[in-house]
């Protein structure tokens, strides 16, 4: 129950009707045409140190390609990350023959969905419309000026990173960033690699090795949003996502269909060092189905598994198909770990889990909205970043600790340096 207090405001700023209207209008378009929904914000110039504002809010995500010729250069991106798929030492070599091998089947998966990921698309507006609130909830941080820097596609982190510095933050004339993070399940491999990439991007562009009379004094002040998994806000709008799509299935077997939360699986060798991603991802799907009041029976599964080595199970794709051989066609999948539409919710579930269920006679197996435009998540946002904006702290508790079997030195040098940022709020 203690759950169900803090969402008072949410729901009353962001009924279920206003809910329909928006999936309502959103759906009638392609997203290439929404994408212009997002607000357009101008420049800020930050001339002052002591003030508290104006704030940037970066928005971090893994990102997709938002055309099919962006693909290869984000698949080469983010198999040469061994923080999202360890190759040892061989990464630099097994990285960009995996990609290469891979790049004509993606392209053709994207193509299917419209040509490119929307993530770029619904980031922008979502975070837009957060600074939009945040301006109005948190004056004294105001304005807030969005940005949205993805860790293997445009933008890229260093590409937001001259932005802000073209903007007028840094290089002497310090101010405030909030690193947010959209994944919000912690994971070394997700938030861990975004945030080690900053901190690369920082170095490079705002100490002495920049070159030039660079004032490190003046660089900006960064702190962090690292994780949420339980967050009133998040919980309440994958609720309601929920609540809508069982309202789908007949009365009388409403209360016996099976939600299937659904995240992106880990390699066991992260899983095994430690990685705190599936006890949070668990924590959100039970904060989820204590407030939709355990009506429903469920199962937490994983999916997008890449390469033969051993990642978490079990599998979403074995799962639908293992319940579909038993006679139990009433199936949701819940995009659970993604708080956007992109080729794993449209390709993978969609065309891909989903079609082969109904292939064998399975009609009930459906898929939950993702978040996408949620006025309860997007306020949800807003409420968190005020939060955190007001607390003077650079980030959790939990940022500051290692994975007891990390060895890697930079994820110790980039977690050093957010911990430090809070003695300069």
């Amino acid at each position: 129950m203690a759950l169900r207090n803090p969402l008072a405001t949410l729901t009353k700023r962001a009924t279920q009707s206003q809910i329909a209207r928006h999936t309502a209008s959103t759906q009638q378009q392609p997203w290439q045409t929404r994408r212009k929904m997002a607000t357009i914000v101008p420049p800020v110039t930050q001339d002052s140190t002591s003030s508290k504002g104006p704030t940037a809010m970066v928005f971090m995500n893994m990102g997709g390609p938002s055309t099919t010729d962006e693909v290869g250069g984000f698949l080469s991106r983010l198999f040469a990350d061994g923080d999202l798929i360890p190759l040892g030492r061989l990464q630099p070599y097994l990285g960009p023959l995996i990609s290469a091998r891979r790049t004509p089947k993606i392209k053709k998966q994207y193509a299917e969905i419209g040509g490119g990921s929307p993530i770029r698309k619904w980031s922008e507006y979502q975070s837009s419309e957060m600074c939009n609130i945040l301006d109005r909830i948190s004056p004294e941080t105001a304005p807030h000026k969005p940005y949205v820097a993805f860790r293997y596609a445009n933008p890229l982190t260093e590409h937001m990173y001259e932005q802000l510095l073209a903007d007028g933050f840094g290089r002497g004339r310090g101010g405030r960033a909030v690193a947010f993070t959209q994944y919000p399940q912690y994971s070394c491999s997700t938030t861990g690699s975004s945030l080690n990439e900053l901190w690369k991007w920082r170095q490079r562009l705002e100490t002495k090795r920049a070159g030039g009379e660079v004032d490190e004094a003046g660089a900006i002040k960064w702190s962090v949003i690292d994780r949420w998994p339980t967050h009133p806000g998040l919980i309440e709008a994958f609720a309601q996502n929920i609540e809508a799509k069982l309202a789908e299935y007949p009365p009388e077997r409403r209360d016996n269909v099976v939600l299937l939360y659904s995240a992106h699986s880990l390699p066991m060798s992260v899983v095994n060092r430690g990685d705190p991603y599936p006890a949070e991802v668990a924590a959100t799907v039970y904060a989820v189905q204590q407030r939709l009041g355990s009506k429903n029976p469920y199962r937490l599964v994983w999916q997008s598994q890449v390469g033969p080595s051993a990642w978490l199970g079990a599998q979403t794709s074995d799962t639908v198909e293992h319940y579909v051989s038993r006679g139990q066609d009433d199936l949701i999948l819940i995009p659970i770990a993604f708080t956007s539409d992109h080729i794993e919710t449209l390709y993978e579930v969609d065309k891909e889990i989903i079609v082969e269920a109904e292939a064998k006679g399975a009609k009930g197996v459906k898929r939950a909205e993702s978040l996408n435009g949620s006025p309860v998540f997007i306020e949800g946002l807003a409420q968190l970043a005020k939060s955190h904006l007001d607390s003077g702290v650079a980030c959790s508790k939990q940022m500051g600790l290692r994975c007891p079997g990390c060895t890697s030195q930079r994820c110790l040098e980039s977690k050093k340096f957010f911990v430090q940022q809070e003695a300069l709020l």
